[in-house]
């Protein structure tokens, strides 16, 4: 076995049906006083539910949390919680309010209670992003990991499946990559290829019954474990595209993950022999690239960069900021390879259907 390096995150978890029930409890192990509650404007009226729940632990709620966290976004909830001398956030729904509550962290070190109502993961790292001036940029602190996820599998029984799909996919990417990482170790591989296994398992469910709790908590048990993997190994090439995509093109973030994932596991496949064979386990044998993309058509997913937004004249300009500073990658980043791969997601065709020409 190879050398490695293992770190746990510091992060109390409490999962299960009714969990939800414990907030309170939480907020007083956390010794909050003034819990700001955050919330993007489709889910304000959660926010506020919450807010009611707490009672006077509640110092306010601010219901503006949009994707990819836009600076002038995390500035506004930033001076908020200043003047409403709140001592924590209750971040409840997925990425882009959780990003939002690690905006706020990072210049005041409040701590976090994460609620997900979507299989993001986000809850799990100590990665954030804020955009600004059409990029986004990503780091790593400690002080932007929740303190504590409430992890409730009644808060997604109303989640349509067009979010539950792509979540979920987004979820598989963080540990498809996690499998290939420059600082793998097998504590991560193992529950990278088990959040797999559940994630690819559970979502049609999901997406085809929307009242099957059982389904809806493996598949948050399997969001759990990619966040983790996420928050304790670096990513790679798809993570830089869908970073470059979302920030510099405004295109959804979920979504855009479940279009590039089979396109990026195809360029790296043979360069990360070990990581394919655990993906192709984990979805019960066959090419990984081509598993996920079907995967992705049977939930109703996208699978084409067309379809959620992006310019086909983009495609050059995205090819080439995301081989400007690259994340590591087991296969060397170029930037003809990355336009042809690019053009593929963009037409949304199936990984090893034909060889795509890079755009003229």
């Amino acid at each position: 076995m190879r050398a490695f390096v293992y770190s746990a995150q510091p992060s109390r978890v409490v999962f299960g049906v009714g969990a939800l029930d414990q907030l309170g409890a939480e907020i007083e192990r956390l010794g909050a006083k003034r819990a700001l509650v955050l919330s993007t404007p489709e889910q304000a009226d959660a926010a506020q539910e919450l807010a009611q729940r707490l009672g006077s632990r509640a110092a306010g709620v601010y219901d503006k949390a949009i994707m990819h966290v836009p600076i002038e976004t995390a500035e506004a909830a930033r001076a908020l919680a200043r003047d409403l001398d709140a001592d924590c956030c209750v971040a409840v729904g997925g990425g882009s309010t959780i990003g939002l509550g690690k905006a706020i962290a990072l210049t005041s070190s409040l701590p976090i209670l994460a609620i997900p109502t979507t299989f993001a993961g986000s809850e799990m790292t100590p990665i954030y992003g804020i955009t600004a001036q059409g990029e986004k940029k990503t780091g790593r602190d400690a002080r932007v990991l929740p303190k504590t996820v409430i992890y409730d599998p009644r808060l997604l029984l109303t989640l349509p499946a067009k979010i539950a799909g792509p979540s979920g996919m987004n979820a598989i990417a963080h540990c498809a990559e996690a499998l290939y990482a420059q600082d793998a170790n097998p504590i991560a591989s193992l529950m990278a290829e088990e959040g797999i296994r559940t994630l690819a398992a559970s979502l049609p469910v999901v997406v085809k019954e929307p009242d099957n709790l059982e389904a809806k908590s493996d598949a948050l048990y399997g969001a759990w474990l990619a966040g983790t993997c996420l928050g304790q190994v670096g990513m790679a090439l798809h993570h830089k595209l869908c970073h470059t995509l979302g920030g510099s093109f405004n295109l959804p973030h979920a979504e855009t993950h479940t279009v590039v994932l089979p396109h990026a596991l195809q360029y790296n496949r043979d360069c990360a022999a070990e990581a394919m064979q655990r993906i192709s386990r984990a979805l019960g044998g066959g090419d990984p690239a081509s598993g996920l993309y079907d995967l992705a058509r049977a939930i109703g997913a996208p699978v084409a960069l067309k379809d959620i937004g992006m310019a086909r004249e983009g495609l050059e300009r995205a090819a080439r900021l995301a081989t400007q500073n690259p994340y590591y990658n087991p296969r060397a980043i170029e930037r003809e390879g990355i336009l042809a791969l690019l053009t593929a997601a963009w037409n949304g065709e199936r990984p090893g259907h034909r060889a795509t020409r890079a755009v003229a």
